[in-house]
């Protein structure tokens, strides 16, 4: 679930030099014993980027982090471990050098908080404190890059990407999010598991976009700054989180930006997909596949292109 760039390792490289996933067992704040899961390349960029993966039942869900650092979280019923060995993220990290941080949950059948105050409230406790101290204490153990952290996950990561985005933009440049909903979708319920009573959310809970941009204002109330640029990915045949909740989720971005629908080009980035395109781009960007069920695969290429780390 946490992820970093760094340089490619040579071809004549010790296999005792190769990096791997560690956990980090004490790095700060971390109110809901949530776990902390590293990949750093054996060759770091300058100022690295920081990228964080969350996933949820076997899907994922990143954070960025400075140096370029990324975060990645997993979803319900998955593992850092699981997540980790899921995506092609790692040899992209060792060839850009940047970091990766793979955060993990105990709890809710390991499926993340998306839903209390706590996770909700900038400054509140919650899952997001302990991810927001993965990330400031990647940033200082190895120099990362603030101004480059970057968040990514699926379904229930891709729900707390939504939410770290929303309630902590001043530490993301940008999220991608793959099969989830907008934040706050949950707010109030008593989980956000698919054992969960309550599923109106995932079926497809709709709101305006002025309300929905509300609800990202209300996480962060004196917040007049940069916004997170954002990535939803989605599949048309994904019968757990409804395709709608990734309309709704592109509503609630485009507010916020104060973008616009500008055009949406088919057969991208492959011939399953069609991508929504707002303002010119460069900010917010939606993909939905045919065929494609819960969840959408992570598009390593595409993502990290968007975020900058690749050109």
């Amino acid at each position: 679930m946490l992820l970093r760039t760094v340089l490619a390792l040579a071809a004549s490289a010790s296999l005792s030099l190769a990096a791997s996933l560690q956990q980090v067992s004490s790095f700060g704040e971390n109110p809901t014993k949530i776990q902390m899961y590293i990949y750093v390349p054996a060759k770091l960029a300058e100022k690295p980027p920081v990228v964080v993966a969350v996933r949820f039942p076997k899907t994922v869900f990143t954070l960025r982090v400075v140096r370029l650092i990324q975060t990645q979280m997993h979803g319900c019923m998955a593992s850092a471990s699981g997540f980790y060995a899921q995506t092609k993220l790692p040899s992209y990290a060792d060839k850009y050098g940047f970091i990766l941080i793979y955060p993990s949950t105990p709890n809710q059948n390991n499926c993340w908080d998306v839903q209390n105050p706590a996770t909700l409230t900038h400054g509140g406790a919650g899952d997001a404190k302990g991810i927001i101290s993965m990330i400031n204490y990647t940033l200082d153990k190895y120099k990362g890059d603030a101004a480059k952290v970057f968040v990514l996950g699926s379904s229930s990561g891709a729900m707390m990407t939504n939410v770290m985005v929303a309630t902590y933009p001043e530490v993301f440049e940008a999220g991608a999010a793959y099969s989830g909903v907008a934040h706050a979708c949950f707010a109030g319920a008593a989980g956000a598991t698919p054992m969960s009573p309550n599923q109106t959310c995932a079926q497809g809970l709709q709101h305006t976009p002025q309300e929905w941009a509300q609800f990202v204002r209300n996480s962060y109330p004196s917040y007049t700054g940069k916004r997170p640029r954002m990535q939803i990915w989605h599949g048309y045949a994904d019968t757990l989180v409804r395709p709608q909740c990734a309309f709704e989720a592109l509503k609630q971005w485009s507010a916020v930006l104060g973008l616009q629908n500008t055009k949406n080009n088919t057969g991208v980035p492959s011939s399953a997909y069609t991508q929504l395109v707002y303002g010119d781009g460069t900010q917010l960007m939606g993909f939905f596949g045919q065929g494609v069920g819960h969840v959408a695969p992570v598009n390593e290429e595409h993502m990290l292109k968007f975020f900058g780390i690749m050109t």
